[in-house]
């Protein structure tokens, strides 16, 4: 055949398969996907067809695995009926007039009802986050349940692994999980599974990518969840891994990076419901229906205390139908009357998040948010400087955490008497990829401690003004844009 006519075939049948490509693309990525999502990865196929189509066979789907969405509603059942014994809050007098709704959303979505009789305190200092969890685990005389999205063996949580390895010595059940690609690059991972296997701890990876196992989903879908329970009578949850603040990372330590974090210890009934949390995460994970860790609410004392709290386990990923702990902070926001205090490492919001933003300023509010002067990932981080601009002209107050800090704390108050902590960052990882659990509090004694803990960030941040900010450099407003343009890709 002549050489010519082969070349004008090969060159004929590149432009229609480039042609199929695009003309596929534009028929199926839109298809149950955000509008900002479906452009981003449009604009992938379309500048890169090949290369595109194949991150978007990678990276397109956020759904798991039909397997696992199958044994997800299995687990929804088991939150809803290791929850229904909870008792709900009977006295709601000073509740804000539209809390009960955003409690009924919350009860629809992730099936755990708001409960009453709750203590919680919060705690800034990281080691002493870690000793109170390792005291804690020593008054064990049951089970104790950990999960982490990052857990490492080192000098830093030596302390909380004696603590695991004294309560199997004493006959107590230590059941650990922690998530496979987040902890497998980490340095020391062979050095801590080591360790768990050497004490007696039983453990299993979540969402792992072990494909010659036959275990497989979209490799970025990740467990973010972190938090600890002892004899179902207390639990500790919040933004804090299982590994020293440096994430034992030779670039961290290299720029003397440390890792700012926020932990609430939490006592009465809603531990039932964090417990939950954990026992179908480790069914999603083993295939083991555990029944005699769950403590029922009914049988964990409430407290008498004056300043009890109203809690709810607000559970969120991309095993449920709707994303969460967007709606939950989307009915905050809109919700609240006098002010709105947002902390997060990644602020990388959606549309409805900037609309509530936004909107709550030109309502009168006091609005706020607390970030770190400098990142530890690059492209979000650039992506999250996109959104400075429009925040302070629309009127929000803009902290900067100062370095070498990495303020890593994820939580929201809303005016005076509610607030939430927990895994969770404002990003649409957060929203869309990751499970993640969030804590939402009726109480002004546990929004006092949260204005005092903003209080302290406030008085070494730095406060961006959007003069400071016209002046940044084209080349970072450039890097800025494209990195939100990406961040959509899901």
């Amino acid at each position: 055949m002549n050489s010519v006519l082969i070349t004008n075939l090969i060159w004929v049948l590149a432009v229609v398969v480039d042609l199929a490509i695009r003309i596929a693309a534009v028929i199926i990525i839109p298809r149950e996907r955000k509008p900002s999502a479906a452009m981003a990865w449009l604009l992938a196929v379309f500048l890169i067809p090949y290369v595109g189509v194949i991150f978007f066979l990678l990276l397109g789907s956020s759904k798991l695995p039909r397997k696992r969405r199958e044994k997800q509603s299995e687990i929804n059942a088991l939150i809803a009926t290791g929850s229904a014994h909870l008792r709900t809050v009977s006295d709601q007098t000073d509740w804000p007039p539209w809390l009960s709704s955003v409690a009924v959303l919350n009860q629809n979505l992730g099936a755990v009802p708001m409960v009453a009789g709750n203590a919680a305190h919060l705690i800034a200092d990281y080691d002493q986050s870690i000793a109170e969890m390792a005291d804690e685990i020593n008054t064990a005389t049951a089970f104790v349940h950990v999960e982490f999205y990052i857990v490492s063996f080192d000098a830093t949580t030596k302390g909380f692994f004696a603590a695991l390895e004294a309560a199997v010595a004493r006959g107590v059940i230590v059941r650990l999980l922690l998530d496979h690609v987040a902890s497998v690059r980490t340095s020391g991972h062979k050095e801590t599974l080591a360790e768990l296997q050497r004490i007696g701890v039983r453990w299993s990876y979540m969402l792992p990518v072990q494909p010659l196992r036959g275990k497989y989903q979209r490799p970025d879908l990740r467990n973010h969840r972190k938090l600890v329970v002892v004899d179902g009578r207390v639990a500790f949850m919040g933004s804090q891994n299982l590994i020293d603040r440096s994430y034992n990372s030779p670039k961290n330590i290299k720029r003397g990076l440390k890792w700012q974090e926020l932990m609430t210890r939490v006592t009465g009934p809603v531990v039932s419901g964090i417990n939950v949390i954990f026992l179908s995460d480790w069914f999603s994970e083993t295939d083991e229906l555990i029944r005699n860790e769950h403590v029922p609410a009914e049988q964990v004392s409430p407290t008498g205390s004056d300043d009890a709290l109203d809690c709810q386990v607000v559970p969120s990923g991309p095993g449920f139908e709707g994303e969460n702990n967007l709606r939950l902070f989307l009915s905050l926001l809109h919700s609240a009357q006098k002010r709105a205090i947002i902390t997060s490492p990644y602020f990388v919001p959606d549309e409805a998040m900037m609309y509530a933003i936004t909107s709550a300023c030109q309502r009168g509010l006091d609005v706020q948010l607390f970030v770190s002067e400098i990142g530890d990932q690059g492209p979000v981080f650039h992506a999250q400087r996109s959104y400075y601009a429009e925040l302070l002209r629309a009127g929000v107050r803009i902290f900067m955490y100062p370095p070498p800090f990495i303020l890593h704390a994820k939580h929201l108050s809303i005016d005076d008497s509610v607030a939430v902590i927990g895994s969770s960052n404002m990003d649409i990882r957060s929203f869309s990829l990751d499970l993640e659990i969030s804590l939402l509090v009726h109480g002004a004694s546990f929004v006092a401690q949260m204005r005092q803990t903003e209080a302290g960030y406030r008085a070494i941040s730095r406060e961006l003004t959007l003069e400071q900010w016209s002046k940044q450099p084209l080349r970072s407003t450039v890097l800025d844009g494209l990195a939100r343009l990406t961040s959509g890709l899901q």
